[in-house]
């Protein structure tokens, strides 16, 4: 293995994040384009959306893509690149080994060097981070009003994060490495076997013990709204068993509601900035900006019955599957091509250094980039079909008016721009855009009609 056959590895690597990323930037500079020369309010808005709106959410948008550019040319090119080419991973290898031996513990155990590997990792990640979280949300969101975090809610917010990911990451780190050694030519249906249940287990207790470390939830107050949800739930067969309401609006006035929990024990979660003046009975409590914002009560059970749409429909169910599939076939690539020598040098260890962890992040992240990006695009277009699904499961329970003007809200509320570049909204876009979901809602009534 030569040292040739490992530059051709790193500079074909530094050429996939540079492509890759200068097609992003294109694509978020047409949509750049489109926020500096859309000035009208679309037709079909126009009873809806005040200039003086669109325009807030036309330099809101503006302001969150020229943020997004700069940090993807400084962060994902510029220093990534920088990092890859001067081997920053060998060097954290190296100071993870240091540590190690500093504590006179086994400095050789691949686990042990993997663990302390991940924190280092996670730190530099976060404090690389940190400068543009902060601007993120005390410049630019606090401009356009959307901000509630204090400085000090945010640093805890912070330390909280930080301490949770290791408590985290550290044992499921030490479990991936112990796998591939003990699991023989097949290790890779072990691991992702071990992934799946992760996941599955991850997605159970996530919501129920550390979610609350972050935000209060607190049981929906019985009263009309709840009554109604209950109702619905029970008529579709949804086996609620707990429905809360999350403060959100302690870190931002953005609104938002959905389901969790697997098999008969499904939970509903409203934030409190969908529910009508935060669902406070006096509005005299909320400050001028708070006031007359979020759905009234059969708004919200529009919105539910789109959540809910996507339970009955299975949407959770397949993408969970199509996922289970994407990471078995990661992990057969990755069996197969991890002990590559070459990945490694290119990384900047010396030969015959071949730690698991990092094949596992070159495979995964770089190798395997296009085949992820594909991926990704084709479960964007899923997406948004789910969705279109889940709007007509609602306007099929009756709820077409109230579905539009929850839609209508919540985007004048969150201050989203009705209008979009094509490829922008084709490559980007989960969801349809406020447009594309009314004009689907219309031709729904329409079709109802010649029926």
């Amino acid at each position: 293995m030569s040292s040739i056959d490992a530059d051709t590895v790193l500079y074909s690597i530094l050429a996939l994040v540079i492509i890759e990323n200068a097609v992003e930037i294109y694509i978020s500079l047409r949509q750049v384009k489109v926020y500096r020369n859309a000035l009208k309010v679309p037709v079909e808005l126009t009873s809806h959306m005040t200039e003086e709106t669109f325009h807030k959410a036309r330099k809101y948008g503006l302001d969150q893509e020229n943020f997004g550019i700069f940090k993807a040319v400084l962060m994902d090119v510029a220093l990534l690149c920088l990092e890859l080419h001067i081997g920053l991973i060998a060097v954290v290898w190296k100071i993870s080994v240091n540590v190690l031996n500093h504590l006179e513990w086994d400095a050789s155990n691949e686990i042990l060097v993997s663990c302390v590997f991940v924190v280092i990792s996670n730190v530099i990640s976060t404090f690389k981070s940190l400068p543009f979280k902060i601007y993120k949300i005390f410049v630019l969101e606090e401009t356009h009003g959307f901000n509630k975090q204090t400085a000090g809610f945010f640093a805890w917010d912070q330390v909280k994060g930080f301490l949770v990911t290791q408590v985290l990451m550290i044992p499921i780190t030490a479990a991936l490495i112990f796998i591939v050694q003990r699991g023989g030519d097949n290790f890779f249906i072990w691991l992702w076997l071990f992934t799946g249940m992760v996941s599955l287990v991850l997605l159970t207790l996530y919501p129920i013990f550390i979610a609350p470390l972050f935000d209060t939830y607190t049981p929906l107050e019985k009263g009309p709204l709840r009554q109604s949800i209950e109702d619905l739930a029970a008529s579709l067969k949804f086996p609620l068993t707990k429905l809360f309401v999350v403060d959100g609006s302690k870190r931002s006035s953005h609104s938002n509601a959905y389901f969790y929990g697997l098999w008969n024990s499904k939970r509903i979660v409203l934030f409190d900035t969908l529910l009508l003046n935060k669902g406070k009975p006096d509005a005299s409590e909320l400050s001028d900006d708070e006031k007359g914002k979020g759905c009234t009560n059969e708004e919200v059970l529009a919105v539910l019955g789109h959540e809910l749409g996507h339970w009955k429909l299975g949407h959770v169910t397949k993408n969970i599957v199509i996922m289970q599939v994407h990471l078995f076939l990661m992990f057969l690539v990755f069996g197969y091509l991890f002990k590559y020598a070459p990945f490694y040098v290119a990384m900047g260890f010396e030969p015959g250094t071949r730690p698991i962890l990092v094949g596992l992040l070159v495979v995964f992240t770089y190798v395997l980039a296009p085949y992820n990006a594909i991926i990704n695009f084709a479960m964007t277009i899923l997406s948004r079909l789910f969705e279109y699904q889940a709007d007509e499961f609602a306007f099929k329970l009756g709820f077409a008016e109230q579905l539009g003007r929850a839609l209508i809200k919540l985007n004048l509320d969150n201050l989203g721009f009705p209008v979009y570049d094509w490829l922008y909204s084709t490559w980007n876009h989960s969801h349809p855009t406020l447009l594309q979901r009314l004009n689907r809602l219309q031709e729904l009534k329409e079709s109802k009609k010649l029926n």
